[in-house]
């Protein structure tokens, strides 16, 4: 299984169109933001996208209650940080921001975070932490998206 990884899109539409274009074309079974997404216009252009999308919220998300109801509208699965999933066999931990990954890195395989748009591929005690990094379009020529291999558990940086 495939999963594509964005991060803090702050509202940037031509990012995450260009964001749904390159992930629909890379093919991923599933997509997971990691908070940041900041307004229902991003999460409408996120309806684009050929998987289902997942994901958490971060700390620009708000007023959370209009974004809470546009993700159930567009079939979105969104919570609050620090949710858990099992994928092929794998426990993934996804989180906005990386201060959470402390006390709840144990027993994951895969740690999914964002919030300082750094870019991030990294064993820490037998699990892949994975940012994707600048998303947003704040630093032009460093956007990109992750793809992580689940079977393998590696994971793929594609600029944009």
């Amino acid at each position: 299984m495939r999963v594509g990884v964005v991060s803090d899109t702050h509202d940037n539409l031509r990012n995450v169109a260009r964001i749904v274009a390159l992930l629909n074309g890379v093919g991923v079974d599933r997509v997971v933001h990691t908070g940041d997404v900041t307004q229902v216009k991003t999460l409408e252009v996120l309806a684009g996208l050929a998987a289902p999308l997942y994901g958490v919220w971060g700390n620009n998300d708000l007023p959370r209650h209009v974004l809470e109801a546009a993700s159930t509208d567009l079939g979105f699965d969104f919570a609050a940080s620090g949710r858990e999933f099992r994928w092929s066999q794998r426990r993934i931990l996804v989180v906005h921001d990386p201060r959470e990954i402390r006390e709840r890195l144990n027993g994951h395989h895969l740690v999914l975070h964002g919030h300082d748009h750094r870019r991030r591929v990294e064993l820490r005690a037998g699990s892949l932490i994975v940012n994707p990094g600048e998303c947003a379009g704040h630093q032009e020529g460093r956007n990109a998206v992750a793809v992580v291999e689940l079977v393998s558990l590696e994971a793929e940086v594609l600029l944009f």
